[in-house]
């Protein structure tokens, strides 16, 4: 069963050479939404977008997130963020495209995922080839 511990190696074992293809990345990381984590009470899933200078230079970053609640003996502990993101160099376009879409928003899993689908934010950058993408995983 995969667990928060483990989540970013399944992940990225499905994803594996398959890292800068976006689309192939899309697909692979809505099964991997779908199926169970140890622990886990409710689906956390986010998509989203926007330029920022997290590291100092402004870049368009795309990013697939699940988030996980961490429990030890049935007390809160804290929030993991597992992330699929994909880096560009902003362009004209793109510095017009914010969003945060989440899952817990949507009746289910496959009502938010048809929606992400849809968003302008979503389809234009898919068709742009990145200049870095990474998955990692955090706590918040």
């Amino acid at each position: 069963m995969i667990t928060v511990k483990n989540a970013k190696s399944y992940l990225k074992e499905k994803i594996a050479e398959d890292g800068n293809d976006i689309k192939k990345v899309w697909e692979i990381f809505k099964d991997f939404c779908k199926e169970p984590v140890e622990g886990e009470e409710d689906k956390e899933i986010l998509f989203q977008c926007g330029v920022y200078d997290f590291t100092g230079e402004e870049l368009f970053h795309f990013d697939f997130v699940r988030q996980f609640t961490v429990y030890e003996e049935e007390e809160y502990s804290h929030m993991e963020q597992l992330h699929c993101e994909f880096l560009f160099k902003p362009t004209d376009e793109l510095r017009n495209f914010e969003t945060s879409e989440w899952s817990m928003d949507y009746n289910d899993i496959d009502d938010f995922l048809n929606h992400i689908v849809t968003l302008k934010e979503f389809k234009t950058p898919l068709e742009l080839k990145p200049i870095k993408s990474e998955i990692y995983q955090e706590e918040i």
